[in-house]
């Protein structure tokens, strides 16, 4: 079984004198993990196209036990985001997000296309780091099936003014008088329903004040980790910078 597909260079692990095994995000699919032979030499002519970051076309063999890469050809490789060891730890926890996430053996354009965009704005500096950081954590959860309901209290059914309240384990909102959570505001709010209802061109198409920006960050990270229960290294690492 070959198979011939664009993919993103997730993780790379070092196996012998001269191998890789490499964790891929394709777009048709899902995450693979699959070994380069001969990898690490420098005349390689996968060198360059197997490490992390890079992005470009990949053709993958299945062999009895295991994938092999016998060719792969770098499109983009995201040098800028090396250069900055924020943009270089946020880039890591990316991809860190897409192998926990991303199914095995299923299309994932989508994911694919999301992590492009935000990799490349970050490196381009042409969106700030909380706003990348959320808008991804947030497409990912609506990818993945954790869809928030933000249409109204979840409690009395009416549109929530004034305080807000985010329930990051039921995923819902609750006007000031129906209960707890996490306290947002209407900015936020009009900012996480924009992100969940459009398309992926359209995600990142707004802006936010600094204040509303760091709190809408803040909650879909919330909001990512309790319905994931997961614990991710890169993420702690990316915020022991600052």
């Amino acid at each position: 079984m070959r198979m011939n597909t664009d993919a993103l260079v997730l993780r790379v692990t070092d196996t012998g004198e001269s191998d890789r095994l490499v964790t891929l995000l394709t777009s048709e699919y899902g995450v693979l993990r699959a070994f380069a032979n001969r990898a690490k030499k420098i005349n390689s002519r996968m060198h360059g196209a197997t490490q992390s970051f890079c992005y470009g076309d990949f053709s993958v063999y299945k062999s009895r036990d295991s994938y092999i890469i016998d060719d792969a050809v770098a499109k983009e490789v995201f040098f800028g985001l090396r250069e900055d060891i924020e943009k270089l730890a946020l880039s890591q926890y990316f991809c860190a997000l897409a192998a926990e996430l991303v199914p095995e053996m299923e299309p994932a354009r989508d994911y694919l296309r999301v992590i492009l965009n935000s990799m490349h704005l970050l490196e381009k500096q042409r969106r700030s780091n909380n706003f990348l950081k959320a808008v991804t954590e947030l497409k990912f959860m609506v990818f993945s099936g954790f869809m928030p309901d933000l249409t109204c209290c979840s409690e009395c059914g009416k549109e929530p003014s004034g305080e807000i309240y985010f329930n990051i384990y039921d995923g819902c909102i609750h006007c000031k008088g129906c209960g707890g959570g996490e306290r947002i505001n209407s900015t936020v709010l009009t900012a996480m329903r924009h992100v969940c209802a459009n398309p992926i061109e359209k995600i990142y198409s707004f802006s936010l004040p600094i204040e509303d920006e760091k709190r809408f960050a803040g909650v879909c990270e919330k909001f990512l980790l309790a319905q994931t229960g997961k614990r991710f290294k890169t993420l702690e690492f990316y915020k022991s910078l600052f």
